[in-house]
């Protein structure tokens, strides 16, 4: 067998509004935020087209903090994550969230890159998520 998958997403893009800041029941940081990707491609006819694709964006405890702290809307970042789909039932019917959970993000509006552990030295932003999966809510 191959053994692991692999399941990595990187964006660059600008915030569409102010990140939301909120804690689980046991006190875990999460934050939730949209970030928006533009694209441009040529039409059938031609021309050019722009496109902007909008994401789910969460990061979880320091990095959430950091998030909520130094972001805002317009915000530009590059941003590591995987990408997580939630389900749901809404009038008997089942639906589908995706988000990206968020693991490393660095500011492009201004210095600074940011792990899961908090530190903003981009060396040492290498996340090691594995001791932490306990405390997560899912």
């Amino acid at each position: 067998t191959m053994g692991k998958g692999l399941n990595k997403v990187m964006l660059i893009g600008h915030l569409g509004k102010d990140p939301e800041l909120s804690y689980t029941p046991s006190g875990t940081a999460v934050c939730k935020f949209s970030l928006a990707t533009n694209d441009s491609y040529k039409g059938d006819d031609g021309n050019w087209v722009e496109r902007t694709e909008w994401h789910n964006i969460t990061a979880w405890r320091k990095l959430a903090e950091v998030c909520s702290q130094y972001l805002k809307k317009g915000s530009r970042i590059y941003l590591e994550g995987k990408i997580q789909t939630d389900t749901y039932e809404k009038d008997g019917k089942k639906n589908y969230f995706t988000k990206i959970v968020m693991n490393e993000m660095t500011m492009l509006d201004s210095k600074g890159s940011f792990g899961e552990n908090g530190t903003s030295e981009p060396k040492a932003a290498e996340v090691n998520e594995s001791k932490s999966e306990d405390d997560l809510p899912f």
